[in-house]
């Protein structure tokens, strides 16, 4: 599936749906009322039932055509990790990652490597079927905008701030949609929340090499996601020093298209 025909696809079997995905405020005083919390790697086969009866009136097609955006997303990120630290082609930039630097990214990669299992076991549980992608699907240059991601350490993770930023507000983007299912809107926000602390995790490795280099302002990579933050990639919602705002699904298509082939 063309990442750019995602919009259209949701649109044909739900008209209203460039209305839904419009972030609600007034949705927030929801939130508060889901208290039980369900591990996400416990409940694939369960949510797509869940998902069937909570969408009855709806079209199983255009929820998995949801969930195959956020798959894309996760695709994207995993195999971001994967060349960058297993990959041949990336073997310059390893050289400049401190052993320390290279445990956090690990783990990093092991967690969106599992957001994709669990996405497409759930997608087929819905009987649909999950997209898929392979490394020779992705430019992590983003068609020459980074030139130097494969063997520049700090490039590297500046693009691991934008994809890790984009996946934090991607999500908060979609949690609307969830609403009316508790348990979907859990899982969802137990990515959400991991996705989080990805990009905490990468800031404060940015902020540590600033601090010790010199060569960046420390106080340019700031602990929170802001308008400057994740600019130089497309257009992008600003968000507030207080608020991590969300994106929804034209905004974030616009800035990971360029890491697509």
């Amino acid at each position: 599936m063309d990442l750019l025909n995602i919009i259209s696809e949701i649109e044909k079997v739900d008209p209203e749906f460039q209305e839904k995905i419009s972030p609600r405020r007034a949705a927030i005083k929801n939130i508060t009322s889901f208290g039980s919390k369900v591990a996400v790697a416990a409940m694939p086969f369960a949510l797509g039932s869940l998902f069937k009866k909570a969408y009855a009136q709806q079209s199983t097609t255009a929820i998995a055509a949801v969930l195959n955006y956020a798959l894309q997303l996760e695709y994207l990120e995993a195999n971001f990790y994967n060349a960058g630290l297993d990959a041949a082609t990336f073997a310059t930039m390893r050289l400049s990652i401190t052993p320390s630097e290279l445990a956090g990214l690990r783990l990093i990669q092991t967690d969106e490597n599992n957001h994709v299992t669990f996405l497409r076991t759930v997608i087929s549980s819905l009987g649909a079927t999950p997209v898929s992608f392979t490394a020779a699907n992705f430019d992590f240059t983003a068609r020459g905008t980074f030139p130097t991601v494969t063997t520049s350490s700090a490039t590297y993770l500046a693009v691991a701030q934008v994809f890790e930023d984009t996946g934090v507000r991607a999500y908060k983007g979609q949690a609307g949609n969830l609403l009316r299912n508790q348990t979907v809107l859990t899982a969802a926000l137990n990515i959400h929340s991991v996705e989080a602390r990805h990009a905490s995790h990468i800031r404060m490795v940015r902020r540590a090499r600033a601090l010790a280099t010199g060569t960046t302002s420390a106080a340019a990579i700031r602990p929170w996601i802001t308008g400057a933050n994740d600019t130089g990639v497309g257009s992008v919602t600003s968000a507030t020093q207080a608020y991590d705002e969300p994106l929804g699904m034209p905004a974030v298509v616009a800035i990971v298209t360029p890491f697509f082939r």
